[in-house]
């Protein structure tokens, strides 16, 4: 199949195949971004984080814990940070506090996963324009061409209408994959830092 796929950006209907391949390189760049952001930027060091935080309220340290929570930069820190530096202005300043990092913090985590959606349809897309485009020029060459050349162009067309077929679902499968991976994480960090919000300030 490899072979059919590197066939077809040297034959009729290459268009399709280098379009789906931009939105091969589109998906995986947005993929390694988004991978990297969420399960390196703001998923490393949660736990010990969390365990040091506990650790210094459960000690009466919340000056110190704040200090600490302010000098990480992922966004479960922000949240606890806002909380405990924001200790002295009530519910409802820490509250604001939390809501200001909250819709900071939210989008970044949720940034281009529309996006690579939108990528995966875009190469399914293509991949069905390509079949259409192949059984057109497959069903021409049967209405229009001598006897002699149709059978070579109708294998032609069929090798167009599969081969853009194969290559859009190849792109758009791993791609809805991790999709829905990076999704699943970026909501759970979200819902994180929700919890962890509400369980810092019932221990100050």
């Amino acid at each position: 199949m490899i072979n059919v796929i590197a066939q077809g950006f040297q034959r009729e209907g290459a268009g399709f195949m280098w379009a789906i391949l931009v939105f091969a390189g589109i998906a995986m760049a947005l993929i390694i971004e988004r991978a990297y952001y969420i399960f390196f930027r703001c998923s490393m060091g949660r736990g010990d984080f969390m365990m040091n935080i506990a650790r210094l309220l459960q000690s009466g340290n919340l000056d110190e814990a704040g200090k600490h929570a302010a000098s990480k930069t992922f966004p479960l820190a922000g949240v606890v940070s806002a909380v405990l530096n924001n200790k002295d202005r009530g519910d409802t300043g820490i509250d604001k506090a939390v809501d200001e990092v909250y819709l900071t913090e939210a989008p970044r985590i949720n940034r281009y996963l529309n996006l690579l959606m939108t990528v995966a349809n875009l190469a399914t897309l293509g991949g069905l324009l390509g079949t259409v485009y192949g059984l057109i020029y497959a069903f021409n060459a049967v209405a229009n061409l001598p006897a002699a050349e149709r059978p070579q162009a109708l294998a032609d067309g069929i090798s167009i209408a599969m081969g853009t077929t194969f290559f859009g679902l190849t792109v758009a499968i791993p791609t809805i994959f991790m999709h829905g991976l990076l999704s699943s994480q970026s909501e759970r960090l979200i819902e994180e830092m929700e919890e962890k919000a509400v369980k810092v300030m019932n221990l100050i």
